[in-house]
């Protein structure tokens, strides 16, 4: 299995993304993604997620989960400490979907 770091080289570059923002059915939303140290990676791969898939729906977040690597047993294993994975779980295990809205960098 590829590791994250090499997965995340195959991706669109998101330089030009400040945030993307997750929305529930209603619009509300439900988490932001920072383009920031640290989450980088994260809006990375939702960013390809949403290009791919139109919205994070489970299979998506299947997607996601492989792509996320060895980070995604680690949040197996520790709940909490890798939030944006913990989310693309819950998707799975709930069968829910977020709509994303990007913020794009100025």
């Amino acid at each position: 299995m590829a590791q994250f770091a090499e997965n995340l080289k195959k991706l669109p570059g998101v330089s030009h993304i400040a945030a993307i923002n997750l929305l529930d059915t209603a619009g509300d939303v439900q988490a932001v993604i920072e383009n920031k140290a640290g989450s980088q990676g994260s809006v990375a791969v939702y960013n390809h997620l949403a290009q791919t898939y139109g919205a994070i729906t489970p299979e998506a977040a299947r997607k996601g989960l492989e792509m996320f690597a060895e980070h995604t047993e680690d949040a197996r294993a520790n709940p909490g400490k890798h939030g944006n994975i913990d989310r693309l779980l819950m998707l799975v295990e709930e069968g829910k979907t977020l709509r994303t809205k990007h913020v794009f960098a100025v």
